[in-house]
């Protein structure tokens, strides 16, 4: 598989804080160890010669942090810390910012060796609340230097998500599908998530497509990858030289109007009028490209593209997007649930854009058969060819979606679960998705909140650090499936 590119390289900056009244050496004392268990665990962190008990400390740290171009910060209550310049530092520092503090070691230092940093957190928080800043606050957040460093190899993670969302631009082109209404993108939650938003029409989309035909050695390399990559599932080798410019062209486009923005994902109108306009049905090439790290959602699902798009910055692999399509009959064998009920059983489906590295040995390029009963009926497939269609493989997933709601509010949910071994007997991109409480999570989150069919998947369990990152990024409404005995909102208890 191609390498995941697309991806913000993050920088963790790590500030020790010391109140004037406490041993600054104490606090000193205690960041080296933390940077030592960071080290053991090969975490790049860039540890901050200054130790901030003053604000021309923090301006001080500030000057350091920017040099070492840091783009996210752990401040680390060595005792009780300055909860003035610590705010002021991460403050100006802008970017995500974490929380932390030295617990006790012994009892046999409770004297000169207390540091009252349990104590001194609860008023970081309340300062950080003063000066509207949002900090990531871990679920344990006072502990001895190796929980410190498990906090920030966290937080890393978190903070890649929150970097690159505020680093991100998305493209669309084209208006929704009619019935896909779902696929609703109002643009201000978007702009509050950090994200720059540039519209296009499917005419630019022609358009840009055309720009390149002449372009015949760099669409004849890409042809050849794909064959390369299709091997014996190539099975409309005519069609490799159309898809072969729609991918230069899309690449192109991205390359050419990322402006500001350093990342970038593509939400694409994709049928009815593509397939007569275009010659080809386009799923093959947005699966490639979601393959190294370019999300491409179909239908025009802008926040489809923003969901797999922190499905990857949290898994550091690709994603995809998938319906919530159809319940899995009872003669459908799976071989093991996972832990979840037959009744939490569905399938995962979409025509063709989910990588080739998340199926299963058997993928092949094929004919849209839902296009083809509509555009080509009683034909030989032609317009309607261009999808990758395969097994999901088995393994863990997580399933993740975050939304502007039609009144501009901002929901997400993430469930983690398992593809699980079993025939789908369909078409398409397609598995059987097994997660514990779906059955109630799809009634009372899916449905209650209504969100739309799409979801977006990866193959890691990573619901912790979406669940921070969406929060970072101020989602306050995000949900996860309940487990037994825990009752949903809108759940009857009588039931």
């Amino acid at each position: 598989m191609n390498r995941i590119i697309n991806t913000p390289e993050l920088k963790m900056g790590v500030v020790g804080v010391s109140r004037d009244c406490f041993p600054i050496e104490l606090a000193r004392k205690r960041l080296k160890q933390v940077v030592q268990e960071c080290r053991k665990r090969k975490l790049a962190i860039l540890p901050c010669d200054t130790v901030v008990e003053t604000e021309a400390d923090a301006l001080r740290a500030l000057d350091e942090l920017r040099a070492k171009s840091a783009n996210a910060l752990a401040v680390y209550l060595g005792n009780f810390g300055p909860e003035g310049p610590l705010t002021i530092l991460a403050q100006r520092f802008g970017g995500p910012f974490m929380l932390c503090a030295a617990a006790e070691e012994s009892a046999k230092d409770l004297y000169g060796g207390r540091g009252d940093a349990y104590c001194g957190m609860l008023n970081a928080s309340l300062n950080c609340g003063l000066r509207g800043i949002r900090a990531h606050i871990p679920q344990m957040p006072v502990g001895l230097p190796r929980d410190i460093a498990g906090m920030i190899a966290h937080f890393v993670d978190v903070s890649r998500v929150q970097v690159g969302m505020a680093n991100l631009k998305t493209f669309s082109f084209g208006p929704r599908p009619q019935d896909f209404y779902a696929c609703n993108a109002p643009i201000k939650p978007l702009y509050e998530l950090g994200i720059e938003v540039m519209e296009n029409s499917e005419l630019d989309m022609l358009a840009q497509f055309k720009s390149v035909a002449g372009r015949k050695k760099d669409i004849e390399a890409i042809a050849k990858d794909m064959a390369r990559e299709l091997g014996r599932g190539n099975r409309y080798p005519a069609k490799l030289r159309q898809l072969a410019q729609f991918e230069l062209a899309l690449l192109s486009f991205f390359e050419s109007n990322l402006g500001s923005r350093q990342f970038g994902v593509f939400a694409n109108k994709c049928w009815p009028a593509f397939e007569a306009a275009f010659g080809f049905v386009p799923c093959y090439v947005n699966s490639r490209l979601a393959a190294r790290g370019i999300p491409v959602a179909c239908e025009v699902d802008i926040y489809g593209a923003v969901s797999e798009y922190m499905l990857q910055l949290a898994s550091l692999g690709p994603a995809t997007l998938l319906d919530v399509n159809n319940t899995v009959p009872a003669d459908c064998k799976v071989r093991n649930l996972k832990g979840a009920g037959r009744e939490d059983l569905f399938m995962g489906f979409h025509c063709g854009n989910t990588p080739s590295g998340m199926l299963c040995a058997g993928r092949a390029m094929k004919y849209q058969l839902i296009m083809h009963r509509l555009m080509e009926a009683d034909k030989k497939p032609d317009i309607t060819c261009g999808t990758l269609e395969g097994t999901l493989k088995p393994g863990p997933t997580t399933l993740f979606r975050v939304q502007g709601t039609a009144d501009c509010r901002l929901q997400s949910y993430v469930a983690e679960g398992h593809v699980l071994d079993g025939d789908p007997a369909s078409f398409g991109a397609i598995g059987i998705i097994g997660i514990k409480g779906f059955a109630r999570f799809y009634r009372h989150v899916l449905l209650e909140k209504q969100f739309p069919h799409h979801g977006a998947f990866t193959f890691k369990h990573v619901g912790r650090i979406l669940f921070d990152a969406a929060r970072g990024l101020g989602v306050e409404d995000v949900q996860a499936p309940k487990p037994d005995g825990v009752l949903y909102p809108s759940e009857n208890p009588f039931a």
